[in-house]
């Protein structure tokens, strides 16, 4: 399918894709290595009650950020859910189911976050079980690692989809597409290797699964946002 025209809404919708980008890019960086990094220690459950405890706003706030993450992801695969369906209604679908998967799959981990909360507040709790085994029921919660890297495969794969109807619309410049589909594809073959051999990352380190498909999305958001899409020569 050749496409030689874009309307208002696919023009909107790409600035809104954009911004979206951004904004949760931004959000869940600062939120995970500005706030939950500072208080949650690796291997120590009781120092991460602690740290929770005496910082419960700054917890809070963490797990708001999360929340807003989730709501601009939502947005974003809405947007973009616009822009490509004239391309291929049914594959655009399919990349923001994949998108939505990742989305409530980091909801997920963020109840898990106010479960822990109310594990360690609650008084109830702290009569129930003894102060070890609540820090180390808590921290079980704590842990969205797992979710993320369900909701990770999902992701790649919605991106891969999504970056192949990039590339097939020339909306953008194809080699940034092209770059897209070999990022979000890498991303989805190494995290589903890592369901199996649990040892993978040390062949591959756990930020070279998803760190190309972030940089082409930082890369497309800004395209999106300042130079939005492109009319497609007509073949």
């Amino acid at each position: 399918m050749t496409i030689s025209t874009i309307d208002e809404s696919q023009r909107t919708a790409a600035r809104i894709a954009g911004l979206a980008c951004l904004i949760s890019f931004i959000t869940v960086v600062a939120v995970n290595f500005g706030i939950f990094a500072r208080l949650i220690i690796g291997g120590n459950p009781a120092e991460t009650a602690r740290n929770i405890l005496a910082h419960e706003t700054l917890f809070r706030i963490g797990v708001a950020g999360d929340m807003v993450y989730c709501v601009g992801v939502v947005v974003l695969l809405t947007a973009l859910y616009v822009i490509l369906k004239p391309v291929s209604q049914t594959l655009a679908l399919l990349a923001a189911f994949g998108r939505l998967i990742h989305a409530l799959t980091w909801l997920l981990a963020t109840l898990n976050l106010f479960t822990a909360l109310r594990l360690l507040s609650d008084a109830d709790y702290s009569r129930v079980f003894g102060p070890e085994q609540l820090s180390a029921l808590a921290r079980l919660y704590l842990r969205g690692f797992d979710a993320y890297y369900v909701g990770l495969l999902f992701w790649g794969l919605g991106a891969t989809v999504g970056s192949y109807l990039w590339f097939k619309s020339n909306y953008i410049p194809r080699a940034l597409a092209a770059f897209g589909v070999i990022s979000s594809a890498w991303c989805a073959a190494c995290t589903f290797v890592f369901y199996i051999f649990p040892h993978f990352p040390k062949v591959v380190n756990l930020w070279w699964f998803d760190s190309p498909m972030a940089i082409f999305e930082l890369a497309l958001s800004f395209w999106l946002l300042f130079k939005g899409i492109r009319i497609p020569h007509v073949e």
